[in-house]
């Protein structure tokens, strides 16, 4: 039966949820350089368009039709056949099943938006598309479908409360293999790459802190206690991994930093996803210090390591969503620890392998990167023909 209330509240959360992605564009385009400020907004833009196709088309029945062999959803609901104003009893009960729906089709739509900070500054646009729709389809879809469409890993009891490991392991093990397979920026590690709008970063991640509340509060997909202390922890997590990552920068640097404190705050947003709903809010504070901690060390091994992602995936999304993974199954009495390291297992190892074929396979087709003479000018100017800033 409907409660309007639970679908009321879907539909706000899947607003917030939606939000988040043009949160992203302007988030990463202050990191950017401003010769490529367009060009990575213009990755997480198109994905609202090009996703919401390919999920109400095809990517929904893949995640969450019926569960063929625990490997992938049936087309039962191709182009949303079958879909409707009645609830779907195995997901939400209390909503109309076209609420659940384009709720879900948010995740599906921010999630390759995220990896797109890894290879910025040198991906050709018509590459990137390619890229997004094939990972959308073969990797985002299989992985929901295992963790929360009914398939393996989510009858072996792994728990993935808003998406720890299907939107931030997924998109971060991506991120660490298309900034190896693509390579290094000219002058990466070499010369500083410094971010040419810090106070347009602080604004994303502001709308970035809010969204969140929908991604992880709406999780619950009700309202309900569960809602109450998913909302709560992910604001806790997110002050606290905040402070710890300025706190663990400013001694080991001798100051503290505004790209520090949003970098913070992401990671500890990123970190407490999948455990947003298991934990109480004092297990919430020790997910976020670790997240600080943790995630800024993961940061400064990348150079240490010799790859550029350019923009943090891998430290914050990848390290963020593996960490919090496996400390809902260490705080949390309903999660079984054994089960999650499992889970991070298969979806480190899919996502790994899947891209790498993928990224070869499109650079094979249309190539991945831009020439030199491109890259030097910024993507801007030759990939789209415009410019963000104009001065005179």
């Amino acid at each position: 039966m409907v409660n309007y209330t639970d679908t009321l509240f879907l539909l706000m959360s899947a607003a917030l949820v939606l939000l988040m992605t043009p949160a992203l564009a302007v988030f990463y385009g202050g990191l950017v350089r401003r010769k490529n400020v367009l060009s990575i907004i213009i990755q997480s833009l198109i994905m609202i368009s090009l996703v919401t196709l390919e999920w109400i088309y095809v990517g929904y029945s893949l995640s969450f039709g019926p569960d063929l062999h625990g490997i992938i959803g049936s087309l039962k609901h191709l182009a949303l056949r079958g879909v409707g104003f009645s609830p779907s009893p195995d997901y939400a009960s209390t909503v109309p099943a076209l609420v659940f729906m384009i709720y879900q089709c948010m995740f599906a739509v921010i999630t390759p938006a995220l990896i797109t900070g890894a290879f910025a500054e040198r991906t050709r646009f018509s590459a990137f598309v390619l890229f997004s729709l094939l990972w959308a389809l073969l990797v985002y879809n299989p992985l929901c479908h295992w963790i929360w469409g009914g398939g393996w890993l989510s009858k072996l009891g792994v728990l993935d409360f808003a998406g720890g490991l299907v939107v931030h392991a997924s998109c971060g093990m991506a991120a660490l293999v298309m900034a190896l397979v693509v390579g290094k920026r000219k002058g990466a590690h070499q010369e500083p790459f410094i971010p040419h709008n810090l106070p347009l970063t602080v604004v994303g991640t502001g709308l970035l802190w809010f969204g969140w509340f929908g991604f992880n509060a709406g999780s619950a997909l009700a309202v309900n206690n569960t809602a109450v202390q998913a909302f709560i922890n992910t604001h806790v997590a997110a002050a606290t991994a905040m402070l710890a990552w300025v706190l663990v920068e400013w001694l080991k640097q001798g100051k503290p930093t505004t790209l520090g404190a949003c970098s913070g705050a992401i990671a500890g947003l990123a970190t407490i996803t999948p455990a947003a709903g298991f934990v109480g809010t004092h297990a919430a504070v020790l997910i976020g210090a670790l997240a600080g901690v943790v995630c800024y060390l993961a940061v400064l091994a990348k150079n240490s390591l010799g790859y550029d992602d350019a923009l943090d995936v891998v430290g914050i999304h990848g390290v963020g969503g593996i960490l919090g993974t496996l400390a809902a199954g260490a705080l949390s009495a309903q999660v079984k620890f054994s089960a999650q390291v499992i889970g991070v297992l298969a979806t480190v190892v899919y996502t790994l392998v899947a891209t790498f074929i993928l990224a070869k396979v499109v650079d094979l087709i249309v190539g991945l990167r831009v020439d030199e003479e491109s890259e030097f000018t910024g993507l801007d100017i030759s990939e789209h023909g415009e410019e963000g800033y104009v001065f005179g």
